[in-house]
């Protein structure tokens, strides 16, 4: 390879692509001013299933075919119909593919892509995943703590904020909300401004966009791409895939290629495209846009194919089914390409590329954090903490509630009798408290749910550890739901009910509550975790707890069900918490006033002690028989919980 195409490896300190200075480089593989990507070969095939259970075939679906090209300092543009496989390009080019099918070389400066690029470059997916219920600057100031190395300073890293809030003209809208379905935020662009500058805070040289312009307006989608078009003039690799762009788009584009069914139909510079679709013989009229003339062709129904078939002498026949004419049409296209000079010339430079080692196919692994696990727990539970507060309706809402609830029960069963109605009155109200607790915890089926696209992004691009998300978000969000109602519901519930008046039981009831809950929320995250859709999951859990419920001790009395059922009384998460209840309530309690208990040791059919009650029920009456529970609940919480952890760490974190 010539020495033109060496790499040169330059701190970001001694960078000044964008006006971002300050930032020292420890990192050997930091990209260098104008980073020249290549793509050599790229075939990438997927498997698809079809059919019914038992005849169910997997067939091999060819995604690309054969794409080769060179992206270099500019607006690289990548476009193409819908599913021609623009998005798939842009993963496979940013390293985000699943490897899997996945065969070619992708080279940066003509050298492999290093190990950690998915973190040092900078991706901008399609469906903004910035945190709503923040300000632009707190977004921004969580990609700093956990992106830049900790040998910044903090006033390093706010210098480096406040530039790109300058860059990206986000300064008047700065210290506002971004906005999420229940608030009001920032405009659509600002949001789609804030998605880009969380990327912009590392200084990359090549930055990925898919699709910046979805959901805005022409307008605002021109102002995008002009801030945009601003940032490829300071030297960085702009590589991003859009669908119908309209003129005043299309004419900032430096580089164009086009695809269709996988196939490139043209890779070179973007104001030549009209001239090389004119030498296949489609010209395009004055007044249309190019950006609708390439896909109209493409799609085969654009007026300037149909005249240059009558041209030929072939009748256009207008009811033929565009299936059966595309098909033809993309491979001839396809075919000019490869015959054309800009594919020619294209070859030759990558061939020059090619002289260097190469690896057999693109498969990153490695993922590098600028930033210790403790750090990264720190900012987590900082952001989680702070979009908890956000979140009223989460948060202050389930609070209001709990403390009503918790006056009514208090209402209904104020001041419970020492007599046998007082029996089934406490039976019951600790059966409702128990099962309430299980019920009210499926709402944490939503922690790993709502954010799995933020979380799979944000872990891909090299923020944190899946160990520090998941434990950020237990200490954060989980452990005050749980912990902060079952204190409220037993400071309420417990003086209105008149439970047995000691200290000891009081916070025994207390910690046996917050058990429940710790242990139903940990199932629900063991069922939610790595699913996309939350009513699936609310549907599970709300079906295993209705089962539970049957095994908890009160519909039906655990000591009289068939020995081959009975073991499932083990698996119910309301009979620990049930059972810990009632020995802690009904230890040491006389249901029969004025009866001298230990002269008569049984009241004819009548149950006089709590004693009696217990034994009746199944219950040891040891202080093992209190305790046990809570191990088995806490043995419960940790199965649960690292199957939720195991799930997220092998969730398919690639497109």
């Amino acid at each position: 390879m010539s020495s033109s195409n060496d790499q040169v490896f330059i701190p970001v300190s001694q960078r000044n692509t964008n006006g971002l200075t300050g930032m020292p480089s420890n990192d050997p593989k930091s990209f260098t001013k104008g980073a020249v990507l290549s793509f050599h070969n790229i075939y990438y095939k997927v498997k698809v299933k079809s059919g019914f259970l038992l005849g169910r075939k997997i067939l091999e679906k060819e995604i690309l075919t054969n794409i080769n090209g060179i992206m270099r300092p500019g607006l690289n543009a990548i476009l193409g119909p819908t599913g021609g496989g623009k998005s798939s390009l842009l993963d496979v080019l940013a390293a985000r593919k699943d490897p899997q099918g996945l065969s070619g070389d992708v080279l940066i400066n003509g050298a492999p892509q290093p190990a950690n690029f998915k973190c040092t470059s900078g991706y901008v997916v399609q469906d903004d995943v910035v945190m709503g219920t923040l300000t632009v600057r707190e977004n921004l100031q969580f990609s700093a703590a956990l992106r830049l190395p900790t040998t910044m300073t903090n006033h390093e890293k706010n210098e480096r904020i406040n530039k790109v809030i300058q860059e990206l003209g986000l300064a008047k809208v700065a210290d506002s909300k971004v906005g999420t379905q229940f608030t009001r935020g920032v405009s659509g662009g600002e949001r789609k401004r804030t998605s880009i500058g969380m990327e912009l805070i590392t200084d990359p040289s090549i930055l990925f966009l898919d699709e910046p312009t979805t959901g805005l307006d022409s307008s605002t989608a021109n102002a995008v791409l002009l801030l945009l078009k601003r940032m490829s003039k300071q030297g960085r690799t702009i590589i991003f895939s859009i669908h119908q762009p309209r003129y005043s788009i299309f004419k900032l584009f430096d580089s164009l290629t086009l695809l269709a069914s996988g196939r490139v139909m043209f890779h070179g510079p973007a104001q030549e495209a009209l001239g090389y679709f004119a030498s296949a013989g489609h010209h395009c009229e004055s007044y249309n846009n190019p950006a609708d003339f390439f896909l109209d062709v493409i799609n085969g129904d654009s007026s300037a194919v149909i005249s240059n078939r009558e041209d030929e002498g072939g009748e256009a026949k207008e009811t033929e089914e565009p299936s059966k004419r595309e098909k033809p049409l993309i491979e001839k296209l396809a075919e000019f390409y490869v015959n054309s000079a800009f594919f020619r010339d294209t070859k030759a430079e990558l061939d020059q590329f090619s002289g260097v080692q190469k690896k057999k196919s693109v498969v990153f692994k490695e993922l590098t954090y600028a930033t210790s696990f403790c750090h990264q727990l720190k900012w987590i539970a900082k952001r989680s903490f702070k979009n908890l507060l956000g979140n009223p309706q989460a948060s202050i809402a389930e609070i209001i509630v709990t403390i009503f609830l918790g006056l009514i029960i208090g209402a209904i069963f104020y001041d419970l009798k020492h007599d046998p109605t007082g029996i089934q009155n406490r039976a019951g109200v600790l059966f409702f408290l128990t099962t309430n607790q299980c019920f009210s915890s499926i709402s944490a089926v939503e922690l790993f749910v709502v954010e799995k696209k933020l979380f799979t992004h944000e872990y891909i691009s090299g923020y944190y550890r899946v160990s520090s998300y998941f434990f950020g978000k237990l200490l954060s969000d989980l452990l005050p739901m749980r912990m902060l109602p079952s204190i409220i519901f037993t400071c309420i519930t417990y003086f209105l009910l008149g439970l047995k008046p000691v200290v000891e039981s009081f916070f025994i009831m207390m910690f046996t509550l917050m058990m429940v809950a710790f242990t139903a929320s940990s199932m629900a995250l063991a069922i939610a975790a790595g699913q996309s859709v939350v009513s699936v999951a609310t549907l599970l859990m709300t079906i295993t707890f209705v089962f539970m419920m049957i095994f908890s001790g009160l519909l039906v009395n655990l000591t009289t069900i068939v020995p081959w059922l009975s073991w499932l009384q083990y698996f119910s998460i309301p009979r620990y918490g049930y059972t810990a209840l009632r020995h802690n309530e009904f230890l040491g309690q006389n249901f029969c006033p004025g009866l001298n208990v230990t002269a008569n040791n049984t009241c004819s059919f009548a149950i006089c002690t709590g004693e009696e009650y217990l034994i009746i029920q199944g219950i040891d009456l040891s202080p093992w028989g209190l305790w046990k529970n809570h191990v088995a609940l806490a043995c419960m919480i940790v199965i649960f919980l690292t199957i939720a952890y195991l799930k997220l760490l092998f969730l398919k974190k690639f497109s």
